[in-house]
C-alpha cells in the first residue's frame, strides 16, 4: 500500500456511515416514498460534507407485494407473494401438485432454473399449481410458467419466509420485454407450511392463493456524486450500491448504503490524490423493479458510460455479522489480481472470486465494462453449516436475508469499516493505476478453458476448433501487448485506451446473448453464453438436433469475430 493509499484510507471512520445505518433500521424502504426519504437523508449527509450532489428523479416501473396467503385443507397458510407475481384478491383455486426440485446448496444455484431440462413434466404441471422447493424466483417461476402452470409456490428451506421478485426481465421492461413479464401468482411460504400442502398435493387436493400486488410507474429519487480526478477527470470508476430493501434491510442493503456514504466522504477530502474520478451512485427499485434504478442509470448515461468508465464496482451486504471471509466474491476474471491484493492488504485474507451472477445491479455487461465486487464478506462455511444456515443472497450469509429479521443486529461496526477499507482500496487503486489494473490475459485463459470444457460435452457432433485457435491467437497477442507494456514501449494513455476497449468486446461475449445496450433476462447466464448449447447437446435429439447445431454455427460466428476484432485492436496498439 503507497502513502497516497495510506493516507486515504487513514481517514475512514465509522461515524457517518453507522449514523446512517441505525437510521435507516428505524423505517422500511420497499414503497418509493420510503425510498426517497432515505434517498434525501444520504443527499442531506453528503451535502453536510460539501459534497455536490445531484439527484435524479426516474419513474421505475415497480411491484410492490402486500398480503398473501394460502388456504387448503380447511387452513390458511401465511405467505408472501414475490413482486411481479400476478394479482389475486380474489383468490385462485387450482389442484396442487408437487414437483419436487434441490435446494440451493450455495449461492451459485439460487438464481437458476428449477428443473432439468430432460425431465418432462408438463402434463403434471399445464393447468395446475405446482409447489416445489426453492425460493420463489425468476428461474422457478418463468420455468414453471412455461410449462403451463397457472400458479406457483415456493418452499423456502426454513422457518422465516423470504421477500423476493419473480420476473424475468431485467430492470424497466420495454415493448419486446413485456411477453416475459409473469403471468402466474406467485407465493413463497416457509418449510413446515410447505411440507403441509405436499401431503395436501400428495392426496390431489386443492389450494387457493390470495396476493394483493401494486403495479405501475412511480416518481424515484437517485442519489449521485462526481469526484473528480486531477489527472483524467473524463474517466472514472463507477461504485454503486442499492438503497431500496425489503423491511429495514441493515445488511441488505443499509450497511452498503452507508459504506458508499463514508467511501465519498473520504474520497471527496482526498480528490486532489485521485488520478481518475469516482461517480457513486444510490439505486432505487432493486428490489421491487429487479434493478430498475441501474438498468435507468445504464440507458440513460450509455454512451458517456461507454466512453469514459474504466470499471464498474457493486456495493451489497459489507460488514455484516460473523463475516470473516471473502468467498464466493463476484469478479470479472481480468480483475482478480487486482481484489486478491487488495483484499490481502487490507483484511489480511485470501479471496475466492468467482464469475460474477445475474443478479446484483451488475446492468452494465452489455455495455462492456469490467466489473468486481457484488457481494463481499461473508461467513466461513463451516459456521453457516454449525448455525444450520442455508445459501441465501446477501448479509453476509445470514438468513435473515430478505425478512423482516435483517435488523440492526446483523452489522457488525468492526467489519465495516474493514469492508469499507477494502471497497476503497480496490477504487483509489483502479483509479490511479498509470496502467488499468486488469489482465486480460487471464481472460483468455478462461475462454480457453470454457471453450475446452465445451468441446468435450459437444464430442464430434461440433467441432469448435475456430473458437479455439481465436481465443488462442488472442493471448498471443496480449502476451506480446503486456510484455510491450511492462517494458514500457507502450504510451500509458495507448494502453489504457486498449484495455478499456478489450472490455466492450469481451464482457459482452461472456456475460451476455442480447445485442450491446440492451438487457438479458434476470436468468443465470453461462460462460460463453453462445456456446453453451454445445453442453446441452444430449438433451436433442433427432427432432431439435439439427437446430441446436445451428444455433451454435451462429453462436461461433459472434465469438470468433468478437476475438479477432479484439486480437486486431491489441495488434495495433
Amino acid at each position: 500500500m503507497n502513502e497516497i493509499e495510506s493516507a486515504i484510507l487513514a481517514d475512514a471512520s465509522l461515524d457517518e456511515p453507522w449514523a446512517l445505518v441505525e437510521s435507516f433500521a428505524t423505517f422500511k424502504r420497499e414503497h418509493p416514498r420510503d425510498v426517497n426519504r432515505g434517498m434525501d437523508e444520504v443527499a442531506e449527509r453528503l451535502r453536510r460534507h460539501g459534497l455536490p450532489v445531484t439527484v435524479h428523479q426516474p419513474s421505475l416501473y415497480l411491484s410492490l407485494p402486500g398480503a398473501a396467503r394460502v388456504e387448503a385443507g380447511g387452513r390458511s397458510f401465511r405467505a408472501k407473494p414475490p413482486a411481479f407475481s400476478a394479482d389475486a384478491r380474489g383468490g385462485l383455486t387450482g389442484r396442487l401438485v408437487h414437483i419436487a426440485a434441490n435446494q440451493a446448496d450455495d449461492i451459485d444455484t439460487i438464481f437458476d432454473k428449477k428443473l432439468d431440462p430432460s425431465r418432462d413434466v408438463r402434463a403434471l404441471v399445464a393447468g395446475n399449481i405446482v409447489i416445489s422447493e426453492g425460493f420463489a424466483s425468476p428461474g422457478m417461476i418463468s420455468q414453471f410458467e412455461e410449462l403451463g402452470a397457472i400458479g406457483v409456490i415456493g418452499i423456502n428451506p426454513g422457518v422465516d419466509i423470504h421477500w423476493g421478485i419473480c420476473t424475468s426481465v431485467w430492470g424497466l421492461p420495454d415493448l419486446d420485454d413485456l411477453p416475459r413479464k409473469p403471468k402466474v401468482v406467485a407465493v413463497a411460504l416457509n418449510r413446515p407450511d410447505g411440507d403441509a400442502l405436499i401431503e395436501i398435493a400428495k392426496a390431489g387436493g386443492e389450494v387457493t392463493l390470495f396476493t394483493e400486488m401494486e403495479e405501475g410507474w412511480y416518481d424515484s429519487k437517485l442519489v449521485e456524486v462526481f469526484i473528480p480526478g486531477s489527472e483524467e477527470p473524463e474517466k472514472y470508476v463507477l461504485l454503486h450500491g442499492h438503497l431500496d430493501s425489503w423491511d429495514v434491510g441493515v445488511g441488505d442493503n443499509a450497511v452498503g448504503d452507508a459504506a458508499l456514504l463514508e467511501i465519498a466522504r473520504i474520497l471527496w477530502k482526498n480528490r486532489d490524490r485521485l488520478r481518475r474520478s469516482v461517480r457513486i451512485a444510490w439505486w432505487p427499485g432493486h428490489s421491487t423493479g429487479r434493478y430498475a434504478g441501474s438498468t435507468w442509470f445504464a440507458d440513460r448515461f450509455a454512451i458517456d458510460l461507454e466512453e469514459n468508465c474504466v470499471a464498474q464496482v457493486n456495493c451489497d451486504s459489507p460488514g455484516c455479522r460473523w463475516a470473516s471471509e471473502f468467498i464466493n466474491l463476484s469478479a470479472m476474471t481480468e480483475t482478480h489480481g487486482l481484489i486478491t491484493e487488495v483484499i490481502r492488504e487490507v483484511a489480511g485474507k485470501t479471496a475466492e472470486p468467482e464469475r460474477p451472477h445475474r443478479a446484483g445491479d451488475y446492468s452494465f455487461n452489455n455495455i462492456g465494462i469490467s466489473s468486481y465486487f457484488m457481494l463481499s464478506s461473508t461467513m466461513p462455511t463451516a459456521l453457516r453449516e454449525e448455525k444450520g444456515y442455508y445459501a441465501v443472497g446477501g448479509c453476509g450469509g445470514n438468513i435473515a436475508w430478505h425478512t423482516e429479521n435483517d435488523t440492526l443486529e446483523i452489522a457488525d461496526r468492526d467489519n465495516l469499516l474493514r469492508d469499507i477499507k477494502v471497497y476503497a482500496l480496490a477504487v483509489i487503486r483502479t483509479a490511479n493505476a498509470e496502467i488499468l489494473p486488469f489482465d486480460w490475459r487471464a481472460t483468455a485463459e478462461e475462454f480457453l478453458a470454457t471453450i475446452a470444457g465445451y468441446q468435450q460435452k459437444a464430442g464430434d457432433r461440433f467441432d469448435l476448433t475456430p473458437a479455439r485457435d481465436a481465443a488462442r491467437a488472442l493471448k498471443a497477442a496480449l502476451d506480446a501487448f503486456y510484455g510491450a507494456v511492462s517494458a514500457g514501449k507502450l504510451p500509458a494513455a495507448r494502453a489504457n485506451a486498449v484495455i478499456q476497449d478489450l472490455a466492450r468486446i469481451l464482457v459482452p461475449i461472456n456475460f451476455t446473448r442480447a445485442p450491446r445496450f440492451r438487457h438479458d433476462p434476470a436468468l443465470t447466464i453461462p460462460p460463453l453464453p453462445t456456446l453453451s448449447t454445445a453442453a446441452e447437446l444430449d438433451h436433442h435429439g433427432p427432432d431439435t438436433l439439427g437446430f441446436a447445431l445451428t444455433q451454435l454455427t451462429r453462436g461461433q460466428n459472434r465469438v470468433v469475430s468478437a476475438l479477432n476484432a479484439a486480437r486486431r485492436l491489441v495488434e495495433a496498439a
